[in-house]
């Protein structure tokens, strides 16, 4: 078995879990502003299967997304509960298509081309998001990531 592929057994297993130190990171991930260009991929599986490699050019960005369904105003006037239209409204995208959107208009010169899940919680969910530069000359001579952007000779 791959060397990612026992990073992905272990990932699985603790967010089945949900103990050891995954918790204190949990802790950690609270305190951290809501989106942080990180040094390292905490999922490193992950980040290698969408296309991440440790050169330059190529960056990981942490977003924190708030869950839960939309919120809808009571309407004042008197009818019956089933048509209020209140509960059970959720936003047609989900959690993950938001986080990239978010972290795609924070770095604007900067390609998104993946991300994935890192914890959740009750309040908010953490997603990794790995951007590439396409103006980067470390880039533009990758076939790979030439590919991803459409640019392949």
């Amino acid at each position: 078995m791959a060397m990612y592929s026992h990073i992905s057994k272990t990932w699985h297993g603790i967010f089945h879990e949900r103990a050891g130190d995954i918790r204190a990171r949990a802790v950690q991930l609270r305190k951290e502003p809501a989106m942080l260009r990180v040094e390292r991929p905490l999922r490193l599986d992950r980040a290698r299967s969408l296309g991440y490699k440790a050169k330059e050019g190529v960056i990981v960005v942490r977003a924190r997304v708030s869950r839960g369904g939309m919120r809808k105003q009571r309407p004042t006037s008197g009818r019956r509960p089933k048509h209020m239209g209140v509960l059970k409204i959720k936003s047609a995208v989900s959690a993950k298509s938001v986080a990239e959107r978010r972290v795609g208009e924070r770095f604007p010169n900067m390609k998104v081309i993946g991300s994935y899940p890192v914890w959740q919680d009750g309040r908010f969910a953490w997603f990794e998001c790995v951007l590439i530069d396409p103006l980067r000359p470390a880039i533009r001579r990758d076939y790979n990531y030439r590919r991803m952007l459409g640019v392949v000779n």
